[in-house]
């Protein structure tokens, strides 16, 4: 059954989270640890549950539980991105191989955190995604970079084009942001994991997340004119003038 926190101060600063977990003990404890911290929560117990809540409000961020009967969360995640939800998407399982981690990141997630884990690990990381999802790039002069017909505004954290914003998941964001602020310069999958924060997960990830990205700016992704592997030394952005 859905369930939302009653936070006395119901001011529309105050983030709202969406947690979706079978598990009414593991939802309660991370509802009430979440609200204690600042966040105004919402709960579900199962995909449908979550796509009623969905109806009505948009969320900032998902925290979802991978296994769950019926629609799983991989398969949730994937739809939700497919229908161009770019909230944030913080996955939870007791699935810790490094496979499972990059399936959820291949379905659209932004982070995956394996049970058992502390509440506060789940706090920092939905701090953290949060940040790089809202707040503008921390550079000194980069400036809006072309695309072909695109262009990426690093101020507002935009992919525009023809007037059209094209939503970007925050992971993909990230990675776009790291490339643009180094244009035609060769970045290692050390580098980039480093900078978007994907530690845990790895290099792979940074693969997972230039896949995805190739998707949204190339029109042909296996021959990409933007977005280039170097072989042996990583990535690089060359946009249309830098």
């Amino acid at each position: 059954m859905m369930n939302e926190s009653n936070n006395k101060n119901e001011d529309s600063d105050i983030l709202h989270v969406l947690v979706i977990d079978d598990d009414p003990r593991l939802r309660r404890l991370l509802q009430r640890y979440l609200s204690e911290n600042g966040f105004r929560i919402s709960g579900a117990a199962s995909a449908k549950e979550a796509r009623e809540v969905l109806e009505f409000m948009q969320p900032d961020a998902i925290v979802l539980d991978v296994t769950m009967p019926g629609e799983d969360g991989l398969q949730l995640t994937h739809a939700l991105r497919e229908e161009g939800k770019d909230v944030p998407i913080i996955l939870l399982t007791a699935r810790g191989e490094p496979e499972d981690r990059i399936a959820g990141l291949e379905a659209g997630a932004d982070d995956y955190l394996g049970k058992p884990f502390e509440p506060k690990e789940l706090l920092l990381r939905l701090r953290s995604r949060l940040r790089r999802f809202s707040q503008p790039a921390v550079t000194d002069n980069i400036r809006a970079i072309k695309l072909g017909d695109m262009e990426f505004d690093p101020i507002r954290n935009l992919l525009i084009h023809n007037n059209d914003i094209i939503h970007l998941t925050g992971g993909e964001i990230a990675l776009l942001r790291v490339l643009a602020n180094r244009p035609n310069e060769i970045l290692s999958r050390e580098e980039i994991v480093q900078e978007i924060g994907m530690e845990e997960i790895g290099e792979r990830a940074v693969d997972v997340q230039v896949t995805r990205l190739r998707r949204r700016i190339e029109d042909d992704p296996k021959q990409p004119r933007f977005l280039h592997t170097v072989r042996g030394k990583g990535y690089v952005l060359k946009p249309s003038y830098s």
